[in-house]
């Protein structure tokens, strides 16, 4: 992975992933990207997780929650769609509301 990367260079190509074996060397990769800015391996492995659910959260729910089994991580604002389902507008602008806040 290129030092210099966009965000969507990093995380489009995990959104397309059907296979945990690959999803498992792709986590691989992002984690030692993150791991070259000088983060630990928990801290990079987190970054990372929270980066996948977060990006997954703007395509539709099936491939949010593809991303959300195969890489283990959940969307940082909505939670596991598999749990706690798509979130309603009111429920996305309330989340919005409350962060603006610092709650």
């Amino acid at each position: 992975m290129n030092r210099e990367i966009t965000l969507r260079e990093k995380y489009a190509p995990a959104m397309n992933i059907t296979d945990q074996s690959k999803a498992d060397a792709y986590f691989e990769e992002c984690v030692k990207h993150s791991m070259s800015f000088g983060k630990t391996r928990a801290e990079a492995e987190n970054l990372e997780r929270g980066n996948l659910g977060y990006y997954a959260g703007y395509y539709d729910a099936e491939t949010r929650e593809r991303v959300e089994r195969l890489f283990h991580c959940c969307h940082p604002v909505f939670g596991s769609i598999a749990k706690d389902g798509a979130p309603t507008s009111e429920r996305a602008f309330e989340s919005g509301r409350k962060m603006a806040r610092g709650a």
